[in-house]
């Protein structure tokens, strides 16, 4: 599935409060711009959460925020909650694919959830055997035909393969791997 344009779950940027809720499937979001906040704390652009299936939070925003928010991904059992501010990791050099540069957010036996930064003018191909997901967060890449700016995503299925060449500027990246395998059917909820 390519969105060379926004897809639907984007937040708006306007300020908003919303009702208590449990996540029974799990949530998951990197805040693009503004401030989301909970009773957990604020969290500015650049912050990752992770809310585990049966966490419950009240969310809003005083002053407005986007949100790229992914739902019913989790193991249903998982209740490790995740909160990092991707502006403070520490990325390393990937050792097979050059002129990219990995920084982990979550990781277990399913997936893979980290940030990525590729260099200028760099041709990177990845084999995809459980599939992934591909949120740019600055910068641009060109992969099938198609360009991809800052907010767009690019979901691969299993079996898959990402060939995509990075724009002058290089770009930044939200990446998850291994859990398209693992997707399990919800229940109807009023998530």
């Amino acid at each position: 599935m390519r969105w060379p344009e926004r897809p639907p779950w984007f937040g708006t940027h306007l300020a908003s409060r919303f009702s208590a809720h449990t996540h029974g499937g799990g949530e998951e979001f990197l805040v693009l711009d503004g401030v989301f906040q909970d009773e957990h704390g604020d969290y500015p652009a650049g912050s990752y959460v992770r809310n585990p299936p049966t966490s419950r939070h009240t969310p809003g925003s005083a002053s407005g925020c986007v949100l790229f928010v992914k739902l019913w991904q989790f193991d249903l059992k998982d209740r490790t909650p995740v909160r990092r501010d991707s502006r403070a990791l520490v990325y390393t050099h990937a050792q097979d694919r050059p002129g990219v540069e990995i920084a982990p957010l979550f990781r277990d036996n399913r997936e893979e959830v980290r940030m990525e930064r590729w260099a200028p003018n760099t041709s990177v191909t990845l084999g995809l055997p459980d599939g992934g997901e591909f949120l740019v967060v600055d910068g641009a890449l060109q992969e099938g035909g198609e360009r991809f700016a800052p907010q767009s995503w690019l979901r691969l299925p299993p079996q898959g393969r990402l060939s995509a060449t990075v724009g002058r500027d290089g770009c930044t990246l939200w990446v998850k791997t291994g859990h398209l395998r693992h997707i399990q059917v919800p229940p109807r909820t009023g998530e």
